[in-house]
Parts: structure tokens; sequence; C-alpha cells
């Protein structure tokens, strides 16, 4: 706890509430400073006032709030009649500041120059009498320095070992990422390729089948080579994340084709016997890429959960709607005469739902009569 309170009162964002801290200390001196045989006179106040004037500076520029507190902290010493206190913890403090958030080097300059405005005190002094005085101000002015170099120290240990953790989580997932491609390829992709090459010699070998078949080998290979191109698209993805530019996403739909993408999934389902009903606002053809890919996504599996669970003699509607920029998006079924069509649910709810939080909705699904309703809004998207 105390360890945290010194982090936070020597960050560097707090430099002025320090400097303001400290002006109203020496203010407070000031005020009740008795000791009338030694008072302070005109000139004295004004390198007091002086000194917290320069506070400021140190602030934006600390090397320059060095040079100028130490040239004021000189100038008192051989011009004033009393002991510069304010002057000297002026020139000090900025020191403290500088050796803070500076490097080494400026570090050094700002400790000569206060080390040169303590000599100036002591000229015209016997050597004998003033170096050993001298050497013995510029050491407790340096204790200061080294508290802040300490300071600067462990903020520079803190941040290497953030670093450290950075580069060691991502290096962990990027091997998570190699991990799931060389699957996503050597299991997934292999059979999906598989399959799409069988339906292709079964296409060329039962030429003369029934068109309805025909038509059935037709979607499905297409759907296989969709597949596949996708999950190729993927693999590159996950194994050369930078390979997108920058601000990107993957997506394995091109924004400006989602009105086609939602008729394909409609027409698709149609295929395997479904019949199916679909609303689709004209308005999305404007929707932005993130929220389309999981307009298409949902009804894709929406439609799918029909199919599995109310049978492929169900009837299905679909609705998508654009409302005060919000995506408002429905999928019914009549439940296709089975009392109960939908079964506990499984990871293909548990991923829409998914899908959806990740976008400020919430997924509604349950019965509705005889059959089932999914239901979503998915807010207007946030404009930087």
């Amino acid at each position: 706890m105390l360890t945290r309170w010194i982090e936070r009162v020597f960050d560097d964002r707090y430099a002025l509430l320090r400097q303001i801290l400290l002006v109203l200390s020496g203010v407070i001196f000031l005020l009740t400073r008795d000791e009338p045989d030694d008072p302070y006179t005109t000139l004295d106040l004004v390198f007091a006032f002086t000194a917290f004037a320069l506070f400021p500076v140190g602030v934006r520029w600390p090397l320059a709030g060095v040079v100028a507190q130490s040239t004021v902290f000189g100038a008192a010493l051989c011009f004033g009649s009393v002991a510069p206190v304010v002057p000297q913890v002026g020139a000090t403090w900025a020191a403290f500041e500088l050796s803070m958030r500076r490097p080494a080097r400026q570090v050094a300059m700002g400790v000569a120059v206060l080390a040169t405005a303590h000599l100036l005190g002591y000229l015209g002094e016997p050597l004998a009498i003033a170096l050993p005085t001298w050497l013995y101000g510029v050491a407790i002015g340096c204790v200061p320095v080294l508290i802040g170099m300490n300071i600067r120290a462990s903020r520079q240990l803190a941040r290497q070992a953030e670093q450290r953790v950075t580069v060691e989580a991502r290096a962990a997932r990027a091997g998570e990422r190699s991990a799931i491609a060389r699957e996503l390829h050597d299991l997934v992709a292999h059979h999906v390729a598989s399959m799409v090459l069988r339906v292709g010699v079964a296409r060329h070998v039962l030429r003369d089948a029934d068109p309805r078949v025909t038509e059935v080998f037709d979607d499905l290979h297409a759907s296989g080579t969709t597949a596949l191109a996708d999950l190729r698209r993927l693999v590159a993805v996950l194994r050369d994340p930078a390979s997108l530019r920058d601000g990107q996403t993957y997506l394995p739909i091109d924004p400006g084709t989602l009105l086609d993408a939602l008729a394909a999934a409609v027409d698709r389902a149609a295929k395997t016997g479904l019949r199916v009903a679909a609303s689709i606002d004209p308005a999305l053809s404007d929707l932005d890429a993130v929220r389309g890919l999981a307009v298409l996504r949902l009804t894709q599996e929406g439609l799918t959960n029909v199919a599995k669970h109310a049978g492929p003699a169900a009837r299905a509607r679909v609705s998508v709607r654009m409302a005060d920029g919000a995506v408002h998006w429905e999928i019914t079924d009549d439940g296709g005469g089975v009392r109960a069509p939908h079964a506990e649910p499984g990871h293909g709810l548990t991923g829409m739902r998914e899908r959806v939080e990740v976008l400020g909705g919430r997924l509604v699904a349950g019965p509705a009569g005889t059959g089932w309703r999914l239901h979503t809004v998915l807010p207007a998207a946030v404009r930087s």
C-alpha cells in the first residue's frame, strides 16, 4: 500500500501538484518565521518569491527549471541578507524532479549547475573553511538527486518487466494460433477438401442422374468450395496476423455483398426442404462489415438449427431490418409438427450469444407457440 502511494505521489502526471504543495509550504515558512534579529529584507523576499514563480518551469522543462532555480539560489547567496532557505529548497527540489524525469546526461548537467551555485556562497572565504562546507552542502543536495534517480530506475525496471510480460503473452498467443492453424489445416481443411473432391467425382460420374440429385451435388460442391476457401484464409491469418492491414479484421465476406450472402443462405436452407420466408431490409447494404458478418453468421446458424431440430418440413421466417442505426434480427419456425423442436442449447447457440454480446446486444432464444424464436438487436455502431 505504501509503495503504491509513493508511486502515485511521484508520478509525472502529478508534478504540478507537487510543485504547488511545495510553494504552499514555502509561503507558510515565510509567514511563520519568527527571527526578529535576522529579518528578511525586500531583496530576500524578491529571491524567495522568484523561486516560487519558477516552480512551473520545472514542470514543463526540468533542466531549465534547475538552471533557473540555481541561478536564483546563487544570487541569493551573493546578495541576500539571510540564509536563502526558499531558493535553496527550490533548486534542490528542481534537481530532484530532473533526476526522476530525465536521462543521466541532463541530471549531470543540473547537478553541476547546482554545485556551482553552492560555490558562489563561499567566494572570498579561506579554502580550508570553504571547501569542506561546500562539499558538505553539495553532498546534502545530491541526496534528493540520488533518490530521484532510484525512482526513475525503478520505473524503468517496471516498464521493462511489463514489456517482457507483453512479449511473452504475444509469443504464447502466436503459439496457440499456430497450433490452431495446424489443426485446421491438417484435420478440418483436409476433410473438407476430400469431401469437395468426392462430390466433384460424383458429379462427373453421375452425369445422367436425376436433376434434383445433380442440383444437390452442385450445391454441396459450391458450399464445400466456399468453406475450404474460408478455412484457407483463416489459416493464413492465424499463422500471420500481420498479413491484415492496420485496423482490419478477418472477414470471410466482402462488406458490400451482405444482401447476396443472406439471399444465398436462405436459398441454401430452402434446398434442404425448409420453407423459408425472408424479409431483408435493403438498408443492410450500408451496414458496417463487423455487424454485417454477425448478421450473416446468425442467419446461417439459425436456419441450420431450424433444419436440425424442427426438421426439413418446418416453416421458417427470417426478418432483418434496420431502425435508427440498430439491426433487428429474428428467426422463427413453426416446429415442423414436432412438440419439442429444440433440445438443450449446444455450442451453436452459445457461439451465437457470444457473437451478439461482443457487439453489445443480447440474444433471446426460446419457445414460441409450437416452434422456436431467436431474436436480437445489434446496437448502432459507435463512431469515433
